[in-house]
């Protein structure tokens, strides 16, 4: 990373694939296929779902975007906007990074939840009731 004159760390511009966001935001929906891996590409050429194309036109109106569709691919113009995905039971809010470019809305809203168990209850056998003592 570069230092300025005070010499303190400047952060470096994020950049896809060789563009800045800035850059990215200018080019059509084609162009910007052209970058994705293949999946998403794909996805793309063989053209977005009416929800889809319901969500970029939500997404130009502004505000907090609630959505289910978890299979949307995350595009340039989502960039630094709030969104509340559902993982099934309530929706998780999201603040849309340049680093989720190409990724879909689904993985940053996850579906299961860590499993924590509690104590043995009553009526449980010795061996599950033991506590190591320190």
């Amino acid at each position: 990373m570069a230092k300025d004159k005070r010499g303190q760390r400047r952060k470096e511009e994020f950049t896809y694939r060789g563009y800045t966001v800035d850059e990215l935001k200018k080019m059509s929906l084609e162009q910007i296929a052209e970058l994705l891996p293949a999946r998403q590409r794909r996805t793309l050429k063989r053209g977005l779902s009416e929800e889809c194309k319901k969500l970029l036109q939500r997404i130009q109106s502004g505000g907090v975007i609630r959505t289910h569709l978890r299979d949307m691919i995350i595009l340039p113009e989502m960039v630094g906007l709030p969104f509340e995905i559902h993982d099934g039971k309530r929706f998780n809010r999201v603040e849309i990074k340049p680093e989720m470019i190409g990724h879909c809305l689904g993985e940053f809203a996850l579906t299961r939840k860590k499993v924590v168990h509690g104590s043995a209850g009553i009526g449980a056998t010795r061996s599950s009731r033991y506590v190591p003592l320190k």
